[in-house]
C-alpha cells in the first residue's frame, strides 16, 4: 500500500521560488507516474507535472520554463521545483501516484 507525504509549501512572495517534496512508502512502480496536481480555490484540481520512467517529463503550459519535476527511484521520491512563482500559483499542491493514490496536499501561498 503507497504512501504519499507531502512537505515544503508555505508562504512566498511574487517571483521567488519553493521546493515541494513528495516521500512515499511501500512499493512504487519506476514506470507508474508520479505527478504533481494543484487545485486553486474555487477551480478544478488540474495536473502541473508528471514524470515517469523512460517517457519524457510532462509539464503544463502554465509552468513550463519555471517548474522542474524531478524524480529519485531509489528513494521513491518525487520533488517540484517552483520558479518564479505567480500569484496564480497559489493553490494546495498534491503529490499523486499512478492517478491513483493522493497525499494530503500542501499550500502554496504566493503575495504580491
Amino acid at each position: 500500500q503507497v504512501e504519499l507525504v507531502e512537505s515544503g509549501g508555505g508562504l512566498v512572495q511574487a517571483g521567488g521560488s519553493l521546493m515541494l517534496s513528495c516521500a512515499s512508502t511501500g512499493f512504487v512502480d519506476y514506470y507508474s507516474a508520479m505527478a504533481w496536481y494543484r487545485q486553486a480555490p474555487g477551480k478544478q484540481r488540474e495536473l502541473v507535472a508528471s514524470v515517469r520512467l523512460r517517457s519524457p517529463k510532462y509539464y503544463a503550459e502554465a509552468v513550463k520554463g519555471r517548474f522542474t519535476i524531478s524524480r529519485d527511484y531509489a528513494k521513491g521520491t518525487v520533488s517540484l521545483e517552483m520558479n518564479s512563482l505567480e500569484n496564480e500559483s497559489t493553490a494546495v499542491y498534491y503529490c499523486n501516484y499512478n492517478n491513483v493514490k493522493w497525499g494530503q496536499g500542501t499550500q502554496v501561498t504566493v503575495s504580491s
